[in-house]
């Protein structure tokens, strides 16, 4: 006889949250739970200019999320996470509304969740982010939970993803080395997933200093080859 293929379990929803102590023992006695993905969307709350809201990194991730669930399979188990809203922003703590929190903080919050994850019966853990300064934060606790708990963890950051090819060539590449907060690209996606929250009469075209620094010292490769830690002011005075 052919096998069954396994499905997801009749889950009401794909939000953690949303399920109850049943669903999760339900899930554990399932045959998909060794393929279950659990997804922990990491964000940030921090300023992004004059015309950008400080939920910009949050509202982003949200909408990507939003647009990629009707292109999960069914028979994918996937659950997303509460998301984590404030992450790693000193960088930009010189501009009022940004909020943070200690790195060290942040390593135990996120590395505790995911040991929640793991006493569910969970092996599998996505670390989804769409704030630039806490990618590293994301290194040292996927390699936390792998030895601590066992979990096999991915992390990755939207803006790390391809975009299509027609999109990515309106930017120009100088967008997408310099424009990379609260330029171009964030700026249109704001005004695709919530253009109230965009003020567009207040927006401006910040120069980067960054530009001056890649055409002085282009060996530095503007990160690439060295890393600046960096303030906000370090790229915008």
């Amino acid at each position: 006889m052919p096998t069954e293929p396994v499905f997801q379990p009749a889950l009401p929803s794909r939000f953690w949250s949303d399920l109850g102590t049943r669903d999760f023992a339900k899930l554990a006695a399932s045959a998909a739970l060794e393929r279950t993905v659990a997804v922990l969307p990491v964000a940030a709350t921090e300023q992004h200019g004059p015309h950008l809201p400080v939920a910009v990194d949050a509202a982003i991730l949200q909408g990507v999320i939003e647009a990629a669930l009707p292109h999960l399979p069914a028979d994918l188990p996937v659950l997303f996470l509460p998301p984590q809203n404030v992450g790693l922003s000193p960088e930009h703590i010189r501009f009022p509304g940004t909020l943070t929190l200690e790195p060290a903080t942040l390593i135990a919050l996120w590395t505790q969740l995911g040991e929640s994850v793991a006493r569910a019966g969970i092996r599998k853990l996505l670390l989804f982010n769409s704030h630039g300064g806490q990618v590293s934060v994301m290194d040292i606790v996927a390699r936390e939970l792998r030895a601590r708990c066992g979990l096999l963890v991915y992390s990755a950051s939207w803006f790390s993803l391809p975009l299509p090819g027609d999109v990515s060539a309106r930017f120009g590449a100088d967008e997408h080395r310099f424009g990379i907060h609260a330029g171009a690209i964030e700026t249109s996606m704001m005004l695709h997933l919530a253009p109230q929250r965009v003020r567009m009469d207040q927006a401006q075209n910040f120069h980067s200093s960054a530009q001056d620094r890649a055409a002085r010292f282009p060996l530095l490769g503007n990160g690439r080859s060295a890393k600046l830690g960096w303030q906000m002011q370090d790229y915008h005075p």
